[in-house]
């Protein structure tokens, strides 16, 4: 029995060794909204208030907003007990109407950055808006990823978002 288990876990890390070092977790919405009208929901960290499935997520979490009003330079930190956890986010480029990055990075409950990703293009009579993140898989992350994988934690959480934006700009 105890053979079984060593084979078990060593077949977990070996098969964890193999895993891409890197992710993306990508989703899209088509909204029924101008580029123009989409991109300041998004390139204004106030107003994900209105959006994003993260803002509630956690009632004990508290929001610093910094640097720049919105775009380039504009930050936002968070911290909470709960599920949010703390972090901080930055915007570091953004070429309107289309595309906004932001360095995001996270202290609680592990620390990790990432890359966050809008992307805001017209197609035919609607927009679809791209929601993505990229970044390092570390060995643990591709242990904890063969059981929860990454676009699994926070792929519906995308969804959600998007969903809730599409709502808003086309209200």
């Amino acid at each position: 029995m105890i053979q079984l288990a060593l084979l078990a876990v060593g077949g977990v890390l070996g098969v964890a060794a193999f895993r891409p070092k890197t992710f993306r977790v990508e989703r899209k919405v088509a909204v029924n909204a101008s580029p123009e009208k989409i991109f300041p929901m998004i390139n204004d960290f106030k107003r994900w208030a209105e959006w994003s499935p993260f803002e509630n997520i956690d009632p004990t979490m508290t929001k610093t907003f910094s640097g720049a009003e919105s775009g380039k330079g504009a930050k936002y930190a968070w911290e909470g007990k709960g599920k949010a956890g703390a972090g901080s986010m930055e915007i570091v480029e953004t070429t309107e109407p289309n595309q906004i990055l932001i360095n995001l990075s996270f202290t609680k409950p592990f620390a990790c950055t990432n890359l966050a990703e809008f992307t805001i293009e017209p197609d035919g009579e609607s927009t679809v808006v791209t929601w993505a993140m990229s970044g390092s898989s570390p060995y643990i992350a591709r242990v904890i990823g063969i059981f929860c994988p990454m676009d699994k934690m926070v792929g519906g959480d995308f969804e959600k978002g998007l969903s809730t934006l599409k709502s808003v700009a086309e209200a």
